[in-house]
């Protein structure tokens, strides 16, 4: 059960661990999903939601997936095969988690890059990056181009494999240790632009100030399974990150105080987020720009905030900012997709690693790679639902899950990947895990795995209670959240 020198790869540095750790929990779900979701459902009241899952469920999840993989020094699958032959198949949710959210998350990381192209292009030329189109119609444009999406999606994928390939070491933490300050930095700019504009403070004060109404108004029970869903997403729990990247740990480093820098460096990134987006839609609102609201939807990213910096404020400035903009959110986008390849990529070394073999991290990184994108081909042939492709709906009995007279109906590819693994894998795999730690193996095995270096562990019988209580009902609300979503079948009416 122990961890074994091999030759899979360490992390340089606790710094360099924690900025690769950072970036695989900052990504879209910070600085797209945040925003949206904390605009449609009551802003200030799914903050503090939000906030307290994170204090009592996030880092639980992330202390017991850090412990797990240092513990057995090997990736998702090898750590669950390790620590338990009955709970082995649980690996595989969090392998197949990643590899899906993979598959359209490098779609939606080329919109990204093409947002960002279209912007620099506008600096130089008007028309040039968006073809003289407003917002809205530029992306009914842009996601019905299937071609330009599978060009840009490549774009995206050949990137994240180039540092993956590179390794641990010289490779991801490299990259984010350069990348994730660069963001932060990047993100301030447009926090100060965005706090300055006429009007800011609409976008501020729905953020932060207290609105209980929210609760009656849209329902307690829908803001806690819409926050719950946020927080796991964001946190990069229950798809093997955690338990991968933990697994390139010395067993010198602090995981208990690790566990609580990743959930709150994360949640300041969300807030940030926030702060960069709501108060310049406020602003513009006060304003009476059309198309703009809080609670637009996942539309907020590339059509409303595109609507901000191109109508809003409009000219060198609008197209500076929009380029700033959207640029750190494809190194957002990208510090995330690398993560949830070497989840995949370690699969594979780690089967040589224990049959004695030298690894091949080239040339798994570009095969797994390679399957990824082809697997995200048909997210970017069906137009997010518009029907490039032919426009099929994809229908499956949900009596295969046990529930009849209830069908789920996606309209794209996109949807379906999503509820399997962020619908599904993802909270039941986190589920069995705080059940393995919590009532199977007993939370000696975390307490273990941090005190071997040498520190105590602080907040023992906190974790304990968290595991065998507080995680498995915290996660039961995602996982009916996820459910009653996809198959609509009510539960938080």
């Amino acid at each position: 059960m122990e961890k074994e020198t091999n030759n899979r790869g360490q992390w340089g540095s606790n710094f360099g661990f924690l900025m690769a750790a950072i970036g695989s929990a900052v990504g879209l779900g910070n600085i797209w999903g945040f925003p949206y979701k904390m605009g449609a459902s009551g802003g200030f009241a799914f903050l503090v939601v939000y906030m307290a899952l994170v204090a009592f469920v996030g880092v639980a999840i992330m202390l017991g997936e850090l412990a797990l993989g240092r513990k057995t020094g090997y990736g998702v699958i090898g750590t669950y095969r390790l620590l338990s032959k009955k709970f082995a198949w649980v690996g595989w949710l969090g392998f197949l988690s990643g590899f899906l959210i993979l598959s359209f998350y490098s779609v939606l990381g080329g919109y990204t890059l093409r947002y960002a192209f279209g912007f620099i292009l506008e600096i130089f030329s008007e028309g040039a990056g968006f073809g003289g189109l407003g917002s809205g119609a530029f992306f009914g444009a842009f996601t019905t181009n299937g071609l330009s999406q599978i060009i840009y999606h490549g774009i995206f994928m050949a990137l994240t494999v180039a540092i993956v390939m590179g390794g641990v070491s010289s490779g991801i933490e490299k990259f984010t240790k350069i990348a994730m300050p660069a963001l932060f930095g990047m993100l301030l700019i447009v926090i100060v632009r965005s706090l300055t504009l006429e009007g800011a403070m609409t976008g501020v004060s729905f953020m932060f100030a207290p609105n209980w109404a929210a609760f009656s108004e849209i329902g307690f029970m829908k803001v806690l399974k819409t926050a719950a869903g946020q927080m796991f997403f964001s946190l990069s729990l229950g798809m093997g990150c955690m338990i991968t990247y933990g697994s390139y740990l010395s067993k010198s480093e602090n995981l208990e105080k690790n566990a609580m820098i990743i959930p709150i460096a994360d949640s300041i990134f969300a807030l940030c987020a926030g702060l960069a987006v709501m108060p310049a839609v406020g602003a513009f609102m006060s304003q009476g720009v059309e198309g703009i609201s809080f609670g637009a939807g996942p539309g907020l990213l590339f059509v409303t905030l595109h609507q901000v910096f191109s109508v809003g404020m409009g000219g060198f400035i609008g197209n500076l900012f929009g380029f700033v903009f959207y640029f750190l959110v494809f190194i957002a986008a990208i510090t995330s997709a690398i993560s949830l390849l070497e989840v995949c990529t370690a699969y594979f070394i780690d089967r040589e690693v224990q049959k004695g073999i030298a690894s091949n991290r080239k040339k798994h990184t570009m095969i797994v790679g390679a399957i990824i994108f082809i697997v995200g081909i048909p997210v970017c042939l069906d137009g997010l639902g518009a029907g490039v492709a032919g426009g099929a709906t994809i229908e499956i009995p949900a009596v295969m899950f046990g529930m009849n007279e209830v069908r789920m109906a996606f309209d794209c590819w996109l949807d379906f990947y999503d509820m399997i693994s962020e619908g599904v894998f993802m909270p039941l795999g986190a589920i069995l895990m705080s059940i393995m730690i919590g009532w199977v193996l007993k939370t000696d095995v975390i307490k273990e795995e941090v005190e071997a270096s040498g520190l105590k562990m602080k907040a023992y019988k906190f974790w304990d209670i968290c595991f065998k209580f507080i995680v498995p009902i915290g996660i039961i609300f995602v996982l009916l959240g996820q459910l009653d979503d996809f198959f609509a079948i009510g539960i938080f009416k």
